[in-house]
């Protein structure tokens, strides 16, 4: 039976523990979730004796979705994440994100199987509370702002996911003495990838195929599915995809980004996480977001919204002229982009802002 748990719950990490021990199944809500009738129909949704978590996805690309999974398929990755992060339940674990993450919830998990303690929340930022932290967990946005708040002093390893990781950030958390670890994974399939200094390469535990450009996992993490409404998950034998593109190149893993993402501009097919990636590495911008406006002679434009870090403006057409002239925008955007509750660019609420023209238009030409 699935309990739902608010994301601002004092004592939460006590109210997991009891909900499990009752063997209760845990979903940690939101403000996402104001309407009672998708709280209602998850509840109501029948479970197979298995499930032991309930968690969201991140709602990047729309309405957040509700996947359930094992007990086994997050605990049987905890031994790694503890070698990773070098902490065990006598240590501290900074956690920015809210619970409603998956990314979060993970680690809560983590912690009652004697993972380390958590300390939650960005308000836990530059409070004596943060000092006891040896370690973080979060998102690249997560991680900036540990940055911004000062680096706490016994700090001194970050574990990084759920978006891709900016190499400028990196080296900024490395000049502060952190060492960092990204990953690539997903609330589907949880940890696939891991980065330690030397390029994505495959988790502990985890297989990877790579079938028409399109990423397929085998490993023991994968969640059983979703409650309500479908998402990408898809399943083939024992082996499992979310749709991401991707390329491997020396044995290391290189995200391209979702197939339901490209944008398909005269007779070229486009991946927006491959110009995101190009445009992070300008100095001066904080983050980037590609999609393709409608066009009526060529299908779509490549357009971009960049959210710059500071008052100068980078030279934008100059650095996209490492891209292919099919891959350069051509409708450039600048300002603050919307983020999801765990810092992650909400990619659908991003793209309807700029078709709706509620985001300044800059001609990247012009200082």
């Amino acid at each position: 039976m699935i309990t739902t748990v608010r994301s601002d719950s004092a004592q939460i990490l006590e109210r997991l523990r009891s909900l499990r021990a009752a063997g209760r199944v845990p979903l940690v809500t939101d403000s996402r979730w104001g309407s009672p009738h998708d709280v209602d129909a998850i509840l109501s949704a029948p479970l197979s004796a298995d499930v032991a978590w309930a968690t969201t996805t991140s709602g990047s690309s729309g309405t957040p979705r509700v996947v359930v999974r094992t007990a086994e398929s997050w605990s049987d990755s905890f031994d790694a994440i503890s070698k990773a992060l070098q902490a065990g339940p006598e240590e501290h674990i900074l956690l920015p994100g809210p619970p409603s993450s998956s990314l979060t919830l993970f680690s809560l998990a983590h912690a009652l199987e004697n993972g380390p303690r958590p300390l939650l929340g960005l308000n836990v930022l530059g409070s004596p509370m943060a000092e006891r932290a040896t370690c973080m967990h979060g998102t690249p946005h997560a991680l900036r702002a540990v940055l911004d708040a000062g680096v706490p002093a016994r700090m001194r390893i970050a574990l990084v996911g759920g978006s891709s990781l900016d190499p400028a950030l990196r080296t900024r958390a490395e000049a502060s003495g952190l060492r960092v670890i990204e990953y690539y994974g997903a609330a589907e399939l949880s940890f696939v990838a891991i980065d330690e200094g030397s390029g994505l390469q495959e988790f502990p535990g985890v297989r990877l195929d790579v079938r028409d450009g399109e990423l397929w996992v085998r490993s023991p993490y994968i969640a059983l599915g979703y409650l309500g409404a479908p998402g990408p998950l898809r399943m083939r034998d024992a082996w499992a995809t979310v749709g991401d593109r991707v390329r491997i190149s020396d044995g290391r893993l290189q995200i391209r980004g979702r197939r339901d993402g490209a944008i398909l501009t005269a007779s070229a097919t486009v991946i927006p996480g491959e110009v995101e990636n190009v445009l992070r590495t300008a100095p001066g911008v904080r983050d980037a977001f590609v999609c393709g406006i409608p066009h009526p002679v060529l299908g779509a434009l490549v357009a971009a919204h960049v959210e710059l870090s500071g008052p100068e403006r980078p030279d934008l057409p100059g650095l996209t002229r490492r891209l292919a002239p099919s891959h350069r925008p051509r409708r450039w955007f600048v300002g603050p982009l919307p983020r999801t509750a765990s810092g992650k660019i909400a990619r659908a609420e991003a793209e309807r802002r700029l078709r709706a023209g509620e985001v300044p238009r800059c001609d990247p030409n012009r200082s």
